[in-house]
């Protein structure tokens, strides 16, 4: 059913948007929270476990960094086995350094032991006890002890003699309390779920010493677990979100480089989002009073605006019918005030508007328009003499040129020339009284009655009317269309200015002998000429260059005109009109 009533279709199309846009931005500004959170937990997470490897990969390389600097220096030196077993032990985590010989008399068998025997000359002499030294050619890979009553990792090393004969193993083992002893400080690693798996994925250590064993296996069994060790095969660090929206748990991983281990940790999702959790039951709570009040401010103003809505369809629909009446103000002082101030005032515009088309006609300045309208006699029949300047514009050969061209582009041409007259004549004030066919009948008025500024305006129209038919001519050239000649004819005299016509169809214009005096001048100017009569330039008040001056016998004109082609006027002169 469609709502029939304001406050229907308020509570319809401004109520539910209401509501709809405080959802769609109440997920929206979760969804994007809650990227932005797990992204600070990624970037966060990252950098925590890559720092917390890079810490047990530096403490694992300095008894290989050590090893490898002793036995350069051994080989220049002259190291012995005692003085290798010093300074190993004196590095920091070290619980103890082995060497395990390599009975050579035994095929493939190693001794853990040094006893008597070639091979163990030969161990003794290569690490310093004679001048063969021996040489490191491979370490392995870090072994975790599981068997040691205190957990320890050990780092062995295969040392060979020159001929790279294998003489032995030279084993360290480290202290797992001092590989992670930095670490233990931090607070993530004291209250996250942080685990130290293997290449395997066993379980090594983990950083929540209240966790069992058994609580530590069901982790271990997790599929969450499963699928990351997965994508931890893949990559050499990342994160993962577990199932649910939001996650219910999150992850992320880091290897080491010094030993194939990976540090994984666990958080739950929860913990991670609670900030948004928190600021959503409050935007809830929030959006809920917003609509209440929405709805209650609905139901206040409705009774108010759907009258003055319904005093303005009225008016409006009175307008439509020609019948411009004003609506009462309000006695608020708001908008619906404004609104009906603004709205008389159209009335106004509309009613001036009419008048001014109805009167002046469609092609006349709206300022000159309005200052004509500050007449009270502006709108009535009849009119007053006065000495006005009158200019009147022809095209020279049209009949022919109308012969050459197709209707279609005869009216083309005539309109956008004409289009370029009337923004001229407007430009400096002119009112246009008639279009007679290619000609326009133009005279040229003030509110101060002075001749004077009225010729200059004519004058200064003429001449860029001029300039703008030859740039006519020439786009016209360019579009592969005829040329216009213009001839124009400018006099000034006494003439009945007012409203011509009858009460139903008027407009205003000028009658008298000098409008058809102009138009026997202009049929005397040559195509683009600007010929004047000397009552004109009389009027002008100031002199303007001429081409020519010649004596006319005019139609309707007892004697001879002296007429004038004029060139060009001062520049000074035009602000002045």
């Amino acid at each position: 059913m469609r709502p029939k009533s304001l406050r229907q279709r308020l509570i319809i199309f401004l109520l539910l948007p209401v509501a709809a846009l405080l959802t769609g931005l109440g997920i929206l500004g979760f969804v994007q929270t809650r990227e932005s959170l797990l992204e600070g937990w990624r970037e966060n997470a990252l950098f925590s476990l890559e720092r917390a490897a890079h810490t047990i990969d530096m403490r694992l390389s300095r008894p290989v960094e050590a090893i490898t600097l002793m036995s350069s220096m051994g080989a220049a030196q002259g190291i012995s086995l005692p003085q290798w077993e010093k300074e190993l032990n004196r590095i920091p985590g070290v619980v103890r350094v082995t060497f395990k010989e390599t009975d050579n008399n035994q095929p493939g068998g190693d001794r853990h032991r040094p006893g008597p025997g070639r091979g163990m000359g030969r161990f003794r002499e290569a690490m310093g006890m004679s001048p063969h030294r021996a040489s490191i050619t491979k370490v392995t890979s870090p072994t975790y002890d599981t068997q040691a009553e205190e957990k320890t990792v050990t780092i062995a090393f295969t040392l060979t003699d020159p001929d790279n004969q294998k003489l032995g193993n030279l084993e360290i083992v480290l202290s797992f309390k001092y590989l992670l002893q930095e670490l233990q400080a931090l607070s993530w690693w004291r209250t996250e779920t942080v685990l130290l798996l293997d290449k395997s994925g066993k379980i090594l250590t983990q950083t929540r010493p209240d966790k069992n064993q058994e609580g530590l296996n069901q982790i271990a069994n997790h599929a969450f677990m499963q699928k990351t060790l997965s994508e931890l095969a893949k990559k050499e660090y990342g994160t993962l979100l577990g199932p649910g929206h939001p996650a219910e748990i999150v992850s992320g991983w880091h290897r080491l480089k010094k030993a194939p281990w990976s540090l994984v940790l666990f958080a739950p999702g929860d913990k991670v989002l609670s900030p948004i959790f928190s600021f959503l039951r409050q935007y809830v709570l929030v959006g809920f009073l917003c609509i209440g009040l929405v709805l209650v401010l609905i139901l206040k103003v409705t009774g108010k605006v759907a009258a003055q809505v319904q005093t303005l369809t009225q008016a409006a629909k009175d307008i439509a019918q020609g019948n411009y009446a004003e609506i009462p103000s309000p006695e608020t002082r708001d908008e619906f005030q404004t609104l009906a101030h603004e709205f008389n005032a159209m009335v106004k515009g509309l009613e001036e508007r009419d008048m001014i088309r109805d009167t002046f006609g469609r092609y006349m300045d709206p300022a000159i328009a309005k200052e004509l309208m500050a007449d009270p006699r502006a709108g009535s029949l009849g009119g007053e003499k006065r000495a006005v300047a009158i200019m009147m514009t022809d095209i020279r050969g049209f009949t022919p040129l109308c012969e050459e061209l197709s209707p279609e582009k005869t009216i083309a041409v005539i309109n956008r020339y004409l289009s370029v007259v009337i923004d001229v004549i407007q430009k400096h004030k002119g009112i246009i009284v008639d279009f007679l066919g290619d000609a326009v009948l133009v005279f040229f008025d003030n509110p101060e009655k002075d001749l004077g500024r009225s010729t200059g305006r004519a004058l200064y129209c003429s001449l860029e009317l001029r300039d703008k038919t030859n740039q006519f001519n020439h786009s016209a050239l360019e579009q592969g269309l005829p040329e216009l000649q213009t001839g124009i004819g400018l006099h000034a005299g006494e003439v009945v200015v007012g409203n011509i016509g009858s009460k139903t169809r008027a407009k205003y214009g000028i009658v008298g002998g000098p409008v058809n005096v102009t138009h026997r001048i202009q049929s005397q100017a040559q195509g683009g000429e600007i010929v004047a009569s000397s009552n004109f330039l009389k009027a002008l008040g100031f002199e303007v260059s001429l081409i020519r001056s010649f004596e006319a016998k005019l139609k309707g004109v007892e004697a001879a005109m002296t007429l004038h082609a004029i060139d060009k006027a001062p520049k000074e002169n035009r602000q002045a009109v």
